[in-house]
């Protein structure tokens, strides 16, 4: 602004505590490329790689592909200490690639030989629920553990966690037996002391007695034993309203009660105190009438062909790694 009135290079210089060749390079850049050339920098060449692309190939290869003899996988250092490198450089090689050797997700890809009818099947069932009929994805918690801690725990204050030791006292297991509603997102329970047939021919009889007369049910279920006995499939056969919906072996996430196993363990017994079984009954029996008191549903929104595609892909890598 100040060289469109006609300033000189050297005066401007002055007034704005600058150089005149610093000067001459920003005319300059407005000169051959206008407003947009003088927003930010020029890109600079910056310096060279201290590490050559074979080597960082290496480097990826083996944090990737290999394993170190004294452990079950690298750190940055061992792998730096492996090709001779800073082990900063191998961080930010890492962190480039996304890559964390210190971390594992667990898995299991299940091989039952009717996983994708079984998917289509119970995905089906939860997109598209027959009129007129209620879904209940029905399973058992079992050996829950009323556990109490040897010392009383420390409340949370600023700057410091809420303590709780990390030994315990075993006060005895409850099995909890949960039914989550498809379509409202209640919960049925009961808790029992053992987990057989006949406990769960119990539950059942809870599910008959909640749902209205006139309507067929639908219910999910894993392959335990408990649910096929005779007694179990003589009890169906005099109640021809049921369908059941297995899930595929190794495949439990498909069942939704599942989502919220995870949420009550994690919300109310995980860090729970209990000092006897009924405590934790009266805990766990309580925790559902109030989520029950608000209850949302569950919404899957998985296709059975993406779970099917990624199950087939993740068979064709193990194939292919092993």
């Amino acid at each position: 602004m100040l060289a469109a009135r006609g300033v000189g290079n050297a005066v401007i210089a002055r007034e704005l505590r600058t150089t005149r060749p610093t000067v001459l390079a920003w005319r300059a850049r407005f000169s051959q490329h206008g407003i947009t050339g003088i927003l930010k920098d020029a890109p600079r060449p910056g310096r060279k790689p201290q590490i050559s692309t074979e080597r960082r190939a290496a480097i990826l290869r083996g944090a990737t592909r290999e394993k170190p003899q004294d452990a079950t996988h690298w750190s940055t250092r061992s792998l730096a200490r492996r090709h001779a490198v800073s082990h900063m450089s191998v961080h930010r090689l890492l962190r480039e690639h996304d890559l964390k050797p210190h971390l594992t997700r667990k898995f299991k890809v299940s091989r039952d030989p009717n996983f994708e009818a079984k998917v289509i099947d119970i995905i089906g069932l939860y997109r598209n629920l027959p009129e007129h009929a209620v879904a209940i994805c029905v399973d058992e918690k079992t050996q829950v553990q009323a556990l109490d801690r040897t010392q009383p725990g420390l409340p949370m204050k600023p700057g410091r966690a809420g303590t709780m030791t990390h030994d315990y006292k075993r006060h005895g297991t409850t099995a909890l037996y949960a039914g989550l509603d498809l379509v409202s997102g209640q919960v049925l329970a009961q808790c029992h002391p053992q987990h057989r047939h006949q406990e769960f021919l119990k539950f059942m009889k809870l599910i008959e007695a909640s749902v209205p007369a006139g309507k067929s049910v639908h219910l999910v279920l894993d392959n335990s034993s408990t649910h096929k006995t005779p007694q179990v499939k003589a009890w169906l056969a005099r109640h021809p309203r049921y369908t059941l919906h297995f899930t595929p072996t190794s495949a439990s996430w498909l069942n939704l009660v599942e989502r919220f196993f995870a949420e009550i363990t994690r919300k109310r017994i995980r860090r729970g105190v209990f000092r006897s079984v009924p405590e934790l009954v009266n805990a766990i029996l309580s925790y559902i009438e109030t989520h029950n008191q608000d209850a949302k549903p569950y919404v899957w929104k998985a296709t059975a062909q993406a779970i099917i595609a990624k199950v087939r892909k993740c068979k064709e890598v193990l194939v292919t790694e092993h």
